[in-house]
């Protein structure tokens, strides 16, 4: 693929909750591959805008991924992305390790050997038999996000994933994405009301849009 392609084209967007102002009117983006920061502050709608992409979230306009459009096929378009809201309890009595086996199930690019060296980098090892609901906030983000970020799904959308995290486990975020950022391959976007000046960056997003 050639790295200026974008992975995830955006036609003609618009969104909003009932009664309130769009949160995005008539939005044309395209994302390629890299990290994207989608930055702004709490309450800019960021999580929202994450679970509008993932296709968990109605909304007006075109939404294409690797080729296949939201509307036209579904799940297609949901299988080339990877999105878990950090507020879901539908895994809490998975063991961690089952979470994650249902999480990439079916996922032809999963990259035990990738997932492995961002589990032991988060030091998840002696959580992964331990049922989700006993698990910290930010141990459960790891589970999440080791998942995605070795799923091999053309899209990871990660909402606020330093949240909860010791600064190891941060590190080990920080150089994972880094790897993303090299390669032509994957698109990861990151809702964040911090800057991030660790990563390189593909791109940056800022809400509200102008």
């Amino acid at each position: 693929m050639n790295p200026s392609s974008p992975l995830l084209q955006i036609d003609a967007l618009r969104f909003a909750y009932p009664d309130q102002p769009a949160l995005v009117s008539n939005w044309n983006a395209s994302v390629g591959p890299g990290v994207t920061l989608l930055y702004g502050d709490t309450g800019s709608g960021k999580s929202a805008l994450l679970q509008v992409i993932a296709g968990t979230l109605p909304a007006s306009g075109r939404l294409t991924l690797a080729g296949a459009s939201l509307d036209a096929v579904p799940e297609a378009y949901r299988r080339q992305v990877f999105f878990v809201d950090p507020l879901t309890d539908r895994f809490d009595q998975l063991s961690a390790r089952e979470c994650t086996a249902s999480l990439v199930e079916g996922d032809a690019g999963f990259d035990e050997a990738k997932w492995q060296a961002i589990a032991d980098g988060f030091s998840l090892a002696p959580h992964l038999d331990k049922k989700m609901f006993m698990l910290s906030t930010g141990s459960k983000r790891k589970v999440w996000m080791a998942a995605g970020l070795a799923s091999g799904r053309p899209l990871v959308l990660l909402d606020e994933p330093t949240a909860g995290l010791d600064m190891p486990s941060t590190r080990c975020l920080w150089a994972t994405l880094s790897d993303f950022s090299a390669q032509a391959r994957q698109a990861v976007i990151v809702a964040s009301a911090a800057r991030i000046d660790t990563v390189p960056l593909a791109a940056t997003i800022e809400l509200p849009l102008a």
